[in-house]
């Protein structure tokens, strides 16, 4: 079997018609025709959501099947990791990776690409250290990006991204990042059908920002100059209405058609690819998965980006669409709850390998229809910070105390504040275990990060946006989704720390 793996970073679920007519927030429809085409002939899951935000924390769950946010933040894959590439490599599938996500090759992280058989590596997107001319940037297009200085050589500075794409013709979308990944795929998966099996991951940085779009999509949901220096393609992240992220309301309605532009630039070439798989007829013998890290925040809850607020559902709530030959014809939709940990061994299964990945549960029984359910509840949540968990109707976001650290454990990231930097080892290290692996560990201590101001509930049946925190007023589904929440925590082991870092009792206690 053949098993073709898409994620597609930063993509809403609201953004497609398999789960809604139009995007929260927006007064349109974004096109996705390619996306709503696939959902069609696969299969729709309707409650999988994300594990460890963001980003690689996301990768090292789906590649290696461990829960990651309790023990350490963004890092490396772990030495007694499996990962899925070296589970193809053992049953005799080639393995590919195509990919313009330029976090696997910068500090903070290794390991990701270095088992698979192949990979492509297409250069330039967001702070990529990729080009270093010109060293003046055009200055309307520095506004844009809110490049501030030119001539910083800081690791993450915006001004690289001018440099990586001053060559490009607006007018022309193959110059742009998403035609590129998803034209080598086709190449790739063209050129590999001289192997009996092949598994591809195709990790495409778009929808993620800076939101930098070609015609027609940066003119498709908007009457503004696309090109006007005064309108953000790259916003700063945090509050509308104060500090850094401040923007009025013109500007972010221009950041909102920009990434929907970006959402329907993607569609156009996953289309293509898929008519690739038409034309040398994959259907019959591959498995498609399309999924997402996370979302993102465009004005939901009064925030934009990710990286500051809670973790509501327009992050954590994430798409899953797959393609199965075998039973996608007759299962349309999966109502039960997935977790991002779960494509894990779902893929190694299908490669027809076996896994020591300590945590996620594959969806294939969801499929085959021999079970109802493979979990009651998903965890997610960023290392050191907050903890939620959801049953699939009622999310609880249970606050951090910023007073208690976080516990790191890890072989190599030990400098999790400051990941795209070179290793700064704190000095106060020790030696530790995980309860999920035989190898020791580096053991270190930093401060807790909350991004809410107090613990919530909310029902998401009736209350879709998360506008409503019942916390107060329903007892009786707080105490039992706190329960659920430690006794989730207490299935993988978590020290006792854990507990104390959150206010929570562990199991024992609170019964």
């Amino acid at each position: 079997m053949n098993v073709l793996f898409v994620s597609i970073d930063s993509l809403r679920r609201d953004f497609l018609s398999a789960y809604r007519d139009r995007p929260f927030g927006y007064d349109y429809a974004v096109e996705t025709p390619n996306l709503d085409q696939f959902a069609d002939r696969g299969t729709v899951f309707d409650a999988h959501y994300a594990g460890s935000l963001f980003c690689m924390p996301a990768r090292r769950e789906w590649l290696t099947g461990t829960r990651e946010f309790p023990w350490r933040g963004w890092g490396p894959i772990e030495p007694f990791d499996d990962t899925l590439p070296r589970i193809a490599r053992s049953t005799g599938t080639v393995a590919g990776l195509v990919t313009d996500h330029y976090h696997y090759f910068q500090h903070g992280a290794s390991g990701y690409y270095e088992d698979f058989s192949g990979f492509e590596f297409v250069r330039g997107h967001e702070h990529d250290a990729w080009r270093t001319a010109p060293r003046e940037i055009d200055a309307s297009f520095a506004s844009q990006i809110q490049a501030s200085d030119p001539d910083e050589l800081s690791y993450m500075h915006r001004a690289q991204y001018a440099r990586n794409v001053a060559n490009f013709d607006p007018e022309v979308e193959s110059d742009f990042f998403a035609p590129k990944v998803f034209s080598r795929t086709a190449e790739w998966i063209e050129d590999n059908q001289c192997w009996d099996d092949w598994f591809c991951f195709v990790d495409s940085f778009d929808v993620h920002e800076p939101f930098h779009c070609p015609e027609p999509y940066a003119s498709m949901y908007t009457d503004a100059d696309p090109h006007n220096p005064e309108l953000p393609v790259w916003p700063r992240w945090g509050r509308l209405d104060a500090g850094q992220a401040a923007i009025d309301d013109q500007s972010l309605a221009f950041v909102k058609a920009q990434f929907a532009g970006k959402v329907t630039m993607v569609d156009e070439w996953f289309g293509r690819l898929c008519d690739r798989l038409d034309a040398i007829d994959a259907w019959s013998d591959t498995v498609v998965i399309v999924t997402a890290d996370h979302g993102f925040s465009l004005g939901d809850h009064g925030w934009l980006g990710k990286a500051d607020g809670p973790l509501y559902n327009t992050l954590a709530h994430t798409p899953l669409l797959i393609w199965h030959p075998a039973y996608s014809e007759t299962v349309d939709r999966v109502d039960a709850l997935t977790s991002a940990v779960d494509l894990h061994p779902t893929i190694a299964s299908l490669l027809g390998g076996e896994t020591n990945g300590p945590h996620g549960r594959s969806v294939i029984p969801l499929l085959e229809g021999d079970a109802v359910s493979i979990r009651d509840a998903a965890l997610y949540g960023i290392w050191g910070s907050d903890i939620n968990v959801t049953d699939g109707r009622y999310t609880y976001h249970r606050q951090c105390d910023e007073t208690r650290p976080a516990t790191g454990k890890s072989t190599y990231q030990l400098n999790p504040r400051a990941v795209f930097h070179p290793p700064d080892p704190p000095e106060d290290l020790t030696v530790s275990k995980l309860p999920y692996a035989e190898s020791p560990v580096w053991c270190y201590e930093v401060p807790s990060i909350s991004r809410q101001d107090d613990t919530m509930l909310f029902d998401t049946t009736v209350d879709p946006t998360q506008d409503h925190d019942v916390s107060s007023s329903a007892s009786t589904e707080r105490r039992r989704l706190r329960k659920l929440l430690a006794s989730r925590l207490d299935d993988l082991s978590v020290p006792a720390t854990e507990y104390t870092r959150i206010n929570l009792d562990p199991p024992a206690a609170s019964d």
